[in-house]
């Protein structure tokens, strides 16, 4: 059971270390067929998305503008490029893939409440402004929550002490 808690405190702070970077090397190593499944799945949702619109009222096909048209492609994408990469350095056991999925999921979650400022400004804007400029101020709302609320997750874990110190196992026995 000890090995279990340890197994689990070390995954823990893995994960809370995990800093946001970009890496540019990282679109070499996405192969042209992923690019190109992205699209692919991102497009199929913005069609059916406009025949529901068209069929059943605007009202109704807006509730699918918010189904996340990328994110799944990418999660999985994702998880399978970290399981290669540790593959490649000799470890054959991990869970690394789903982790950075789930870290995916996490900035999803984040970036889909800005999306509800975004969706609440532009339709209370969009009727009394010009288009552009409702959209723009959209666009601000949203990327000012999610980063808002980036940054309060992040030092939320700063202050309890999560990130950057390992936890202090208590002694056995």
């Amino acid at each position: 059971m000890d090995d279990l808690r340890d197994r689990l405190l070390v995954r823990v702070v893995a994960i809370t270390r995990m800093r946001v970077h970009f890496e540019i090397s990282a679109l070499r190593a996405t192969k042209w067929y992923e690019y190109a499944l992205r699209f692919l799945f991102g497009g199929t949702i913005t069609v059916v998305t406009g025949v529901l619109a068209s069929h059943y009222g605007p009202v109704f096909g807006g509730l699918f503008l918010a189904f996340p048209a990328i994110f799944p492609a990418s999660a999985t994408l994702v998880e399978k490029h970290e399981r290669e990469k540790k593959q490649r350095a000799g470890i054959v056991k991990t869970i690394r893939g789903r982790e950075a999925a789930a870290l995916d999921a996490r900035g999803a979650a984040i970036g889909s409440v800005g999306l509800i400022g975004f969706a609440f400004t532009a339709w209370r804007l969009v009727p009394i402004w010009n288009g552009a400029l409702a959209l723009s101020a959209a666009l601000v709302v949203w990327m000012t929550l999610s980063i808002l609320i980036w940054l309060l997750r992040r030092h939320a874990f700063v202050r309890k002490g999560r990130a950057g110190a390992a936890p202090q196992l208590p002694p056995k026995g």
